[in-house]
């Protein structure tokens, strides 16, 4: 189940990557521009689906009942609009933030209409998103992985035609790969829309339309919210650290960005086992079957243990033909050769906390999950500026493998707790 959602996500960075690539070749302008758009754009697009994938525990609950899950599917649908519209709106603002920010003009006059794509490209994603996670909820991750390849292809395929312009067509730079952007989403919900109905097998216009549950609505939203909190908080420390790093030195910034690159392409692994475990968890859950919801988190942590593992053995055994590929610069790479085996544990730590995250969402209790990483990712933020003065990048990374150690504690306690109390309350009932 999780690795069509695994080949999903990395469709989706590498088409993301094909975009900054054709910006990059149109100018520097334009890709200045895009920068600071997508500093709004993706924080914005991961808290949106962060919130709205708390449909996925309501529909594996309920997947034997199709009225049931239509149920979830409408309010979920009224949920994507609540937090979708805010969404775009938050990214339609960002001209008004530059400036009043200080951003030279040059840059804000390139933003042009992208900003209002990207808005589209919000809503369209938060519809997609609780469709997906729809369909992750009734196991059926094959077509979120060809909504996710599609996705990807039009993202990459349309930059790289519309921004420099290819034939006929015209160069349209940074709104070429709006426009990108936009049919990439459009596309992805429209097939997760149509994966769903075929799951269901019925229309899904009216039960989507009809007029939502309110307690249901914010029974979801209690689910989602904190997940989106968490995605909030943690982009917001990793932009601390980013500055952290940039305080130390040129190149201990660049090995910081690279850094972080390659974590996302590891840590996605992660993410996939721990969605494609929620189904588990929560089928378990319904039927008051403690030792099978544990047995799913165990299963999950071992295949996510296994997989990014091998991964990080990989990127730290081939750093002679990985490290080229991204820098030719001696003094960057000197400073990867030492980071990467921490990096590799930080990642490590990050993918078990993700998993028992994952696991505390398929027992719709996700607050925990909030308040252990507000917690210890607010002290992080605290000590990172101390810590890479006194121990560089290397320090820092340090500390952020600490820091996804008690998170992977603090998760695993608060999951042992919540699930102890579904075998109390059926050791109650009996």
């Amino acid at each position: 189940m999780a690795a069509p959602l695994y080949l999903s996500m990395i469709a989706a960075s590498i088409g993301s990557t094909v975009v900054t690539a054709a910006l990059g070749r149109s100018g520097t302008t334009a890709l200045a521009a895009f920068a600071l758009a997508g500093a709004v754009y993706f924080p914005v697009t991961a808290a949106v689906t962060g919130a709205v994938r708390g449909v996925l525990p309501f529909v594996s609950s309920a997947a034997g009942d199709r009225a049931g899950v239509l149920r979830v599917v409408r309010d979920g649908t009224w949920l994507a609009v609540a937090v979708g519209v805010p969404g775009a709106v938050a990214v339609c603002g960002v001209p008004l933030l530059a400036r009043a920010g200080g951003v030279p003009a040059g840059t804000v006059a390139a933003l042009g209409v992208f900003p209002l794509l990207l808005a589209g490209a919000v809503l369209l994603g938060s519809v997609g998103a609780m469709a997906s996670s729809s369909l992750v909820g009734l196991g059926r991750t094959r077509m979120v992985m060809w909504s996710g390849l599609v996705a990807a292809g039009c993202a990459a395929g349309l930059s790289a035609l519309l921004v420099a312009g290819v034939g006929p067509l015209p160069a349209l730079g940074l709104s070429g790969a709006g426009f990108g952007m936009l049919v990439a989403n459009l596309a992805a919900c429209v097939m997760n829309l149509r994966g769903l109905r075929s799951a269901l097998a019925v229309p899904l216009a009216g039960p989507a339309l009809a007029r939502p549950d309110p307690r249901r609505v914010r029974e979801l939203a209690r689910v989602g919210i904190p997940m989106a909190g968490t995605v909030l908080v943690k982009f917001g420390v990793l932009g601390v650290l980013a500055f952290a790093a940039a305080r130390v030195s040129a190149p201990a910034a660049a090995a910081h960005g690279i850094a972080t690159s390659l974590v996302g392409l590891l840590f996605t692994a992660a993410v996939a086992v721990g969605q494609a475990g929620v189904p588990l968890v929560s089928g378990r859950a319904s039927a008051g079957d403690l030792p099978g919801v544990r047995r799913g988190v165990r299963a999950g942590l071992m295949v996510a243990t296994g997989t990014v593992g091998t991964l990080c053995v990989l990127l730290v055994a081939l750093r002679p033909v990985v490290l080229p590929v991204f820098t030719d610069d001696p003094d960057v790479r000197a400073v990867l050769t030492g980071l990467l085996p921490v990096v590799a544990l930080a990642v490590l730590g990050d993918g078990l906390q993700a998993v028992l995250g994952f696991g505390l969402t398929g027992l719709r209790r996700t607050t925990p999950s909030f308040v252990v990483f507000a917690a210890i990712y607010g002290l992080l933020a605290v000590v990172a500026l101390p810590v890479a003065s006194v121990g560089g990048v290397v320090g820092l990374w340090t500390a952020l493998v600490v820091a996804n150690t008690l998170v992977a504690v603090g998760q695993g306690t608060a999951f042992l707790r919540v699930s102890g109390r579904l075998g109390s309350a059926v050791g109650n009932a009996r």
